[in-house]
């Protein structure tokens, strides 16, 4: 009778990782070598941390995330009014950080910096201190934000993109590579240039989010409105609370208009339709 044949699995953390004791790690987690994790943090089940990789500070990782090597999560705020407080970073499940990207912790205590489930952060790509991200959002490799920044789901923003803390950037809009941001994007429309400039509706975007034919009318109206009427902003909010049908997607887009306190990226000149 043959012996029964005993299958060892595969270690899933590599024995030259530093993991602090007080460390809680979830199931099927896989570290690679060399990688660093700090005495506050908490990585979900399923998540794979590449080789160099260090966690630090009070942060949380999510489920089913890939961290790939030499990125930095959780580390102090680059910011002179940090005074050593507590403060965390949450990333949501299903985010992939690739190599050598940075998302700071919060500056403030109790404050923190999130970035949201279903993610893409590129190579060298960096999160700064308090900033906000939603859920698909896509950053581009070497695309940063500074301190303070929000950006609603599935905003995507291009390669070497420089952010202004505390602009916001809607959902469903796109930055073009290399751009200048210093004030706030709405949503829906495709900002490009150095400062960026409003270019038209991002409308490969909002066809891919599934947003209806009649909304998509709706927000095309509420495009010409805003950025071929001529009007102030105040004046064009007004024009389109009265003239646009009511719909998610134009109720979203005036909110975000009525509480952009760093102004907003305004049209090109002359634009094409």
């Amino acid at each position: 009778m043959k012996p029964e044949t005993v299958v060892i699995p595969l270690r899933k953390i590599h024995e030259t990782a530093v993991i602090h004791p007080n460390a809680r790690i979830g199931k099927d987690v896989e570290i690679g070598p060399y990688a660093v994790i700090g005495e506050n943090v908490l990585i979900d089940d399923g998540t794979q941390i590449g080789a160099h990789v260090v966690v630090d500070g009070w942060s949380k990782i999510g489920k089913d995330c890939v961290v790939y090597p030499g990125a930095s999560i959780g580390a102090e705020p680059q910011d002179l009014k940090f005074r050593g407080e507590k403060s965390y970073v949450y990333i949501g499940d299903n985010t992939t950080i690739r190599e050598f990207a940075t998302v700071n912790r919060a500056t403030g205590e109790g404050q923190e910096t999130r970035v949201g489930a279903n993610c893409l952060l590129m190579s060298y790509t960096h999160v700064a201190h308090n900033c906000i991200l939603g859920s698909h959002v896509i950053m581009s490799s070497g695309a940063m934000l500074a301190g303070h920044v929000i950006v609603e789901d599935r905003a995507v923003i291009g390669g070497q993109s420089g952010v202004h803390q505390f602009v916001k950037i809607g959902r469903n809009s796109m930055v073009g590579g290399g751009s200048k941001v210093v004030q706030d994007i709405p949503p829906f429309v495709i900002v490009d240039g150095h400062p960026a400039k409003v270019c038209g509706l991002n409308n490969v975007g909002i066809s891919r989010a599934g947003v209806s034919e009649i909304a998509r009318r709706n927000l095309k109206k509420a495009y010409k409105i805003l950025y071929r009427s001529g009007l102030s902003l105040a004046q064009a909010i007004a024009v389109m609370e009265q003239d646009l049908e009511s719909c998610e997607e134009v109720e979203h887009l005036l909110r975000f208009l009525r509480n952009a306190e760093r102004g907003i990226c305004r049209g090109r000149k002359e634009q094409a339709e």
